[in-house]
């Protein structure tokens, strides 16, 4: 496996896997599947230099760069919500008038 250190996770697995046809089809994780990307695209001596620049950003020695904050994707409705435009009631409402059907048949 590439660059397999302490600190790094085992080699990759599969998610899950599922029946398809008869045949058992192996799904991998979205973060697998990103470092088979990152190993087709770059080099090794460029690879090197990416984990050495996420390191630097996962210990906060690169201010300008911050990993995705996940709270949103967590709390969705944090701080999601509408003022009614209506003021309150300073007062209680009045009493209804009662309308009867019997004084309006009765009239007939």
């Amino acid at each position: 496996m590439l660059l397999q250190r302490n600190y790094l996770s085992p080699p990759l697995k599969c998610c899950k896997k599922v029946l398809l046809g008869g045949q058992a089809m192996s799904y991998l994780s979205k973060t697998a599947r990103f470092v088979v990307w990152i190993c087709s695209k770059f080099t090794k001596t460029e690879i090197e230099q990416i984990v050495v620049g996420l390191s630097d950003v996962l210990e906060n020695r690169n201010p300008e760069v911050k990993p995705k904050d996940d709270f949103k994707e967590k709390h969705p409705n944090y701080r999601n919500f509408i003022v009614d435009p209506l003021p309150p009631l300073t007062e209680p409402p009045g009493p209804k008038k009662k309308s009867s059907i019997r004084k309006i048949t009765n009239n007939s």
